[in-house]
């Protein structure tokens, strides 16, 4: 009996652990509603979490439905459910066990004016932040960019120009390096032009104009570096943007920048499509001095760009100070590239002869890219520890078929170039103390560039290959980097002093014509940024930092371009690193509702790049006298050398003035001096150079809620040792109205609204002279339409993105 008893006792004990465990395992389904408390409407998109005391992290979490309902299924217990919506107070239910299928019912969210406050001001008050080392402009609110790509959006930027090829500059000088999210990409890809002209606009949060680089960054770049800053959200829920744009000359595109975060885990993506025609023309007129011969060659450039990109990841909240991210991109593109060259020569007689040449070239870019990176958050704030890696192979071919009036050749031409980058990365920062902070790290870049050049004509269906243009280039970099920095701000000094290392290692090696070459040199960087503030609104930034340029891909690919047989650019094997000092004194004060800020800079930089055209001595046929003979004329080639050094010093002034919420107006203006001294060939090639540009932006928002913006933009007149260009006027115009509640918008432009962005120069040898006019693009239209997911559009950034590389010494 006795032992009856104690069987039923244990049974009856084990029910309920064995109730509670079964309790614990089941799924069960959690609904409610939650609405706006002040107007009673559903609210799309707000997010649901569930955060469990015992696992001290949200398990699980969703977001509601266009009525604002949600259900969700998680594992029965005890959870603190917490609803969120951008704009509104956040509301948690505290210890609510749920162990059975549960409906909490209405819920409904209030406003927070505080947080409303904090968004008006960011998006109304300024568009700059201002840092030791850096400025960031949010471009959130730029409509003249709307369906646009980064190109556009960069040449909206104070302080950074897209010319008429599509180069970007800074300060007006073209020695600078583009990094996205603070790393090399391959959204940049193997040409940098055309890749930022494949990512939408739409995917970038703000940009950095680094123009004092501290010792973190690479020392790359002597005019400093611009940081694209990609859009990441890290709320729970789905959140993000959907654009589709179209346009003439015919384009179309969709884009896409999304995240979704359940739990530990954050999915996001910055992914689109886009078609672009983009025509353009040139004209160059050449007097060739000796034969007094004149040359006329006009172009016509039917370009069609077809590609698409994709940037997907995951991010992984290991615990509250660790995480890893991990994200893949894929970026491919099918051009074509028609070239019809119409080509007239008169001779000293004013006989005249004409040829056509045409250059139908297709061109496929593929780019595949992985990345991984490691954040471990220690207890003191700021103390941290990060690491990336970096792999990326991509790869360029370009297929030409040429054919020229009066030539019954075919000339056959391809190039393709594969290359194989990686980085690895690792940066400490350890708190000394309340306001100091000491950092140190490595960096790793390794580059590896195979280009192979062919050129074949093909004569009655013989083919044969000219050996004496036909090369392959293997080109290795491999740059090793370490750096440490400190940083601390006594009172209202700062400062941030630091010290870079890098050994750069460079093979190259010309198969073909058996020139080899290695260069080996480590350098040091030192870097000073200081900082007082004299009041909450006024302050001045002092930067000294040391830099380097090594030659673009570009600038050493000895293979001639083709798509004229006359005019011709060769790049140049031999180009040495060119390097700089640099000193930027700039001043900030915000006076009520009008913001200045101005630099005085200087720049020294020795064995700087300089193009030169000359005559190579050999000549080209166009066509064939009556008699038979040939009609030839001689060959100019454009190339990339060291000059002995320049010295540029100028003035760059940005204000901001908002007379109201509804009228923001911004204007820049930078004016320089660059002397250039060298010489070439036994020849001078010095120049004293003035010029300037400024650009003004006026954003209004006329009655019915409907924005209009208005971007004027000027590059006066530049001139090197031996070509003058003419200024550049452009104006670019855009109207946005919002739909359906702020969730959506509808925007139209107008990009180079007089046809005027054209670069007109003028060179002076002593062989030739030669006029050139070049137009990259015509004047085009373009509709947009963005609808936003769980986000309010004046949002203008994240403060907590961390992942900008920057220093936060201000």
């Amino acid at each position: 009996m006795k032992n009856q008893c104690l069987v039923l006792l244990l049974i009856l004990i084990a029910i309920p652990c064995f109730s509670q465990q079964q309790n614990q395992q089941r799924q069960i389904k959690i609904s409610g509603k939650i609405i706006d408390q002040d107007t009673k409407e559903p609210l799309e998109y707000a997010t649901i979490s569930f955060y469990s005391p015992r696992q001290k992290k949200i398990v699980n979490g969703g977001i509601t439905t266009t009525d604002g309902t949600f259900s969700i299924e998680i594992q029965s217990g005890m959870y603190t459910v917490i609803m969120e919506y951008i704009s509104f107070k956040t509301k948690k239910l505290q210890k609510q066990k749920l162990i059975d299928n549960t409906d909490l019912g209405v819920i409904a969210l209030s406003l927070d004016t505080e947080s409303l406050d904090d968004v008006l001001i960011i998006a109304e008050k300024t568009t700059v932040e201002i840092k030791l080392d850096k400025k960031i402009y949010n471009v959130g609110q730029d409509l003249t960019v709307s369906g646009g790509t980064v190109s556009d959006v960069l040449d909206n930027v104070p302080s950074v120009s897209v010319d008429v090829e599509g180069n970007v500059a800074l300060r007006d000088n073209d020695n600078v390096t583009v990094l996205i999210n603070g790393k090399p990409s391959g959204l940049v890809g193997l040409n940098s032009t055309d890749a930022l002209t494949q990512l939408p606009a739409d995917a970038i949060e703000r940009v950095e104009v680094i123009t004092s680089p501290s010792a973190r960054y690479d020392a790359e770049g002597t005019a400093g570096i611009i940081n694209i800053i990609l859009r990441r959200s890290k709320l729970q829920g789905l959140n993000g943007a959907l654009t589709v744009n179209g346009g003439h000359p015919l384009s179309a595109g969709v884009s896409g920048n999304l995240n979704y975060r359940t739990g530990d885990l954050n999915f996001f993506t910055t992914s689109g499509y886009n078609y672009r025609e983009a025509p353009g023309n040139s004209l160059a007129e050449t007097f060739f001095i000796a034969s007094e011969n004149f040359l006329i060659e006009d172009r016509e450039f039917d370009r069609i760009r077809n590609g698409v990109n994709v940037n997907v990841g995951v991010e992984w909240y290991i615990n509250d100070s660790s995480s890893i991210t991990s994200s893949f991109l894929y970026r491919f593109s099918d051009d074509e590239n028609n070239t019809t060259n119409v080509i007239t020569e008169i001779d000293a007689d004013n006989n005249l002869e004409n040829s056509i040449r045409f250059d139908p070239e297709i061109e496929d870019d593929t780019t595949k890219q992985y990345s991984l990176n490691y954040t471990k958050d220690f207890e003191k704030t700021g103390h941290k520890l990060t690491f990336d890696f970096q792999t990326e192979l991509s790869s360029e071919e370009e297929d030409s078929r040429i054919t020229q009036q009066n030539d019954p050749r075919i000339e056959l031409v391809n190039t393709l170039e594969k290359q194989n980058r990686t980085l690895i990365q690792t940066d400490y920062v350890l708190p000394l103390g309340e306001n100091s902070q000491f950092e140190l790290g490595y960096r790793g870049n390794f580059n590896e560039l195979d280009t192979e050049f062919l050129v074949q004509f093909d004569t009655s269906g013989l083919i044969t290959v000219d050996n004496n243009l036909s090369n392959d280039l293997r080109y290795k970099e491999h740059i090793n980097a370490v750096y440490t920095q400190f940083g601390n701000k006594t009172g209202k000094l700062s400062y941030l002093l630091g010290i870079r290392v890098e050994n750069t290692k460079i093979t190259i090696d010309q198969k073909t014509n058996g020139d080899f070459e290695k260069k080996d040199y480590t350098d040091v960087f030192p870097t000073i940024n200081l900082g007082y503030e004299i009041s909450e609104d006024q302050s001045f930034v002092l930067g000294y930092n040391r830099r380097i340029s090594r030659p673009r891909n570009r600038f050493i690919n000895p293979f001639p371009s083709r798509s004229s047989a006359t005019n011709i650019f060769q790049g140049n094997p031999d180009l040495d690193p060119s390097y700089s000092n640099a000193f930027d004194l700039g001043y900030l004060n915000r006076i009520g509702k009008l913001t200045l800020n101005s630099s005085i800079y200087y720049n020294r930089s020795t064995q700087v790049f300089t193009f030169i055209s000359e005559d190579t001595g050999d000549v080209a046929t166009i066509g064939t006298n009556a008699d038979g003979s040939s009609i030839v004329v001689p060959v100019i080639r454009r190339t990339p050398i060291n000059l002995s050094n320049s010295d540029r010093y100028g003035f760059e002034f940005t204000t901001t003035y908002n007379p109201s919420r509804k009228w923001r107006l911004s204007a820049n203006l930078n004016a320089f001096q660059n002397s250039i001294k060298g010489t070439f060939n036994e020849i001078s090639l010095n120049a004293d150079i003035f010029s300037w540009s400024a650009r003004l932006n006026n954003k209004i928002t006329l009655p019915k809620q409907i924005d209009w913006q208005m971007t004027a933009i000027y590059r006066g007149p530049n001139e090197n040792a031996q070509t003058k260009s003419e200024g550049i006027f452009s104006m670019n115009l855009a109207f946005s109205k919002d739909l359906f509640k702020e969730k959506a918008s509808i925007t139209f432009n107008v990009r180079d609204l007089f046809n005027s962005r054209k670069r007109i120069s003028r060179a002076i040898t002593e062989t030739f002279t030669s006029y050139n006019e070049y137009q990259r693009r015509v004047r085009s239209f373009n509709l947009s339409f963005t609808y936003r997911f769980n986000q309010k559009k004046k949002r203008e950034r994240s403060r907590e993105d961390g992942n900008d590389g920057g220093d936060d010494f201000e």
